[in-house]
């Protein structure tokens, strides 16, 4: 349906400035209390559209988000705020909804300026919880350094913003109305949120092999799976992807987008998406996903909820892309991983003689290496998988993609699991199931998040252990516990310069190397709202075939507890366990 509306006036408000509206590897992200402080997004909104230069005047830009509160109300603004600057087009998904993959496809199929998403990725939703907004530039991956900087820098000076306060657009209605502003065309396309994700999904799976796997037959029952969108974003895409598959709505739960996620909290790890651990470990399911508040992150479980670390996910998809119909046409041009996820990838890429990246965490380090051909797959431990069909990660993608793998191997998850590590060894980067170990009663994971630290405390931790390793005795240091022992190999705080673009990324998190090729990371996270986050990572690798199916408890007991000694952690921040362990 098309409509075309009066024409009119742009105004320019008056404004204050607020200091912090710094964006980080995944956009701005606040309390909704304080993105609903007078001005507050119109700022944030004014100064992403400003920091297009010569490019906005005309532009066509993307708009969704994950559903969450406050979401309708910033697309409201984003329309008027895009309206009176200029921008000629608004692509924006029904309800104000479109997973951030969706957002990144419909950008590189459209080929549009960019676009602005409105998500907190998996932190809460509803009025007392977390808001964030986002800006994807035109190959469809998050904004480089030097966008935000200039963004962030536009936010400290800005005097005043333009906006149209008359319009009110009904998102609710897939219809294309068209505008004059200011005696320039201006059109609002509201779109199936859906539709160019599933057409893409289409195209790179073999979605026939896919729905026999899922269906029963003469000769096999059909494999049974159980699929959780969390009350986020993925619903809408889940229900029609896994209809066409011919699952039952029975096996799609929590599908419908709510504002506040039904007082879930939308992160797919074992610590939040329990009810799928326990429904899948109880129930005849061979096969379980769940995904994060806006579609980007992904976990995955086998019969009985043998847990997939998000490491060996993506070491075995990258041993099995031939499977994929995509990359036979495309080729494997390369893999990479982010710096704090285990290393299981690095050795698939050996055996296959592939280019090999390992980058800081942020998405955007992978979108430079894939514009210029030079990777297929990469990944990061915070339940993050992609491929070079767009530039963010993708959860429903990589669910897809383990069918795909099993379909074609004929093999339970378990069992793909079991045969990928007789061939390269395991990285023990979490346990299944959770347990608990005596002496520090903390249960086995693979990341551990102490949450809203005191940011001054977590300061003074991170200086210590980087005075500790950067001592040049640090290095061939025989590190023990439990009649274990580590010799380091390395120790830095880890930097990156692009091969691509040539930026440079330094302080990144501080990196211990044992010659045995385990790991320990310590890394503080702006992905939170408030506080400081530590993140601590053990990598504890082993290729001995008597080990690779020993209960994970007590492989990686000895390289927690030098990890806790060596940090001083619990000193430092007073805590005797950490909030989150995924």
């Amino acid at each position: 349906m098309s409509a075309t509306t009066a024409p009119v006036t742009s105004l320019t408000v008056n404004t204050r400035v607020y200091e912090g509206q710094k964006p980080g590897t995944s956009g701005l992200r606040k309390a909704v209390k304080v993105f609903q402080q007078e001005h507050y997004t119109e700022n944030f909104v004014q100064a992403i559209l400003q920091a297009l230069g010569d490019q906005l005047i005309g532009c066509t830009l993307v708009v969704g988000g994950d559903g969450r509160f406050y979401g309708k109300e910033a697309v409201a603004k984003i329309i008027r705020i895009a309206a009176a600057n200029g921008v000629g087009k608004l692509i924006v998904g029904q309800n104000g909804i479109l997973s951030t993959p969706a957002v990144s496809t419909i950008i590189r199929k459209y080929k549009t300026q960019g676009g602005i998403v409105l998500t907190a990725s998996h932190n809460p939703g509803g009025p007392d919880a977390d808001f964030g907004i986002k800006f994807n530039c035109d190959n469809g991956g998050p904004a480089p350094d030097n966008v935000t900087n200039k963004i962030y820098e536009i936010t400290k000076t800005l005097q005043c913003y333009k906006i149209i306060p008359d319009i009110s657009i009904d998102i609710d209605k897939i219809q294309n109305i068209s505008i004059e502003v200011d005696g320039r065309p201006f059109t609002i396309d509201i779109i199936d949120s859906v539709n160019d994700y599933v057409e893409l999904m289409r195209e790179i799976f073999d979605f026939a092999s896919i729905k026999k796997l899922l269906q029963d037959s003469a000769d096999k029952p059909a494999f049974k799976v159980l699929i959780n969108s969390m009350n986020g974003v993925t619903g809408p895409y889940v229900k029609r992807i896994f209809s066409e598959l011919g699952v039952d709505d029975t096996s799609l739960v929590n599908i419908k987008p709510l504002e506040d996620f039904g007082g879930l909290h939308p992160d797919p790890n074992l610590t939040y998406a329990k009810d799928l651990v326990n429904a899948i470990k109880e129930g005849p399911y061979d096969f379980g996903a769940a995904f994060d508040g806006d579609g980007d992150r992904n976990m995955i479980l086998g019969k009985k909820a043998f847990f997939v670390t998000p490491s060996d996910s993506l070491a075995v998809l990258a041993a099995n892309l031939k499977l994929i119909p995509y990359f036979q046409k495309t080729g494997i041009k390369g893999y990479a991983r982010s710096m704090p996820t285990a290393a299981a990838v690095d050795r698939v890429a050996t055996k296959n003689g592939a280019k090999f990246f390992e980058v800081p965490t942020g998405w955007k380090y992978f979108g430079n290496l894939m514009d210029v051909g030079d990777l297929s797959l990469c990944g990061e431990e915070s339940f993050g998988t992609g491929s070079d069909h767009i530039r963010e990660k993708d959860g429903i993608w990589a669910c897809l993609a383990w069918l795909n793998v099993i379909a074609g191997l004929g093999k339970s998850v378990e069992n793909i699991l079991l045969d990928h590590w007789k061939v390269y060894g395991r990285n023990f980067f979490t346990s299944v199931p959770l347990l608990l170990f005596q002496i520090s009663e903390l249960i086995i994971g693979s990341r551990y998040d102490y949450e809203n630290c005191d940011s001054a405390s977590a300061d003074k931790m991170m200086q210590s252990i980087e005075t500790l390793i950067q001592k040049p005795e640090f290095i061939g240091r025989k590190l023990q516990h439990g009649g274990k022992e580590y010799i380091v190999k390395q120790a830095d705080n880890y930097s990156y310069t692009d091969p691509v673009d040539s930026s440079k990324a330094t302080k990144q998190g501080l990196r211990i190397l044992f010659v045995d090729g385990s790991r320990i990371i310590f890394r503080l996270s702006g992905t939170g709202s408030s506080g400081a986050t530590i993140r601590m990572y053990i990598d504890s690798y082993e290729n001995d075939p008597a080990t690779l199916e020993k209960d994970a408890q007590l492989v990686l007991k000895p390289l927690i507890n030098i990890a806790l000694e060596l940090s001083e952690l619990r000193q430092y921040t007073g805590r005797d366990a950490p909030t989150v362990i995924t």
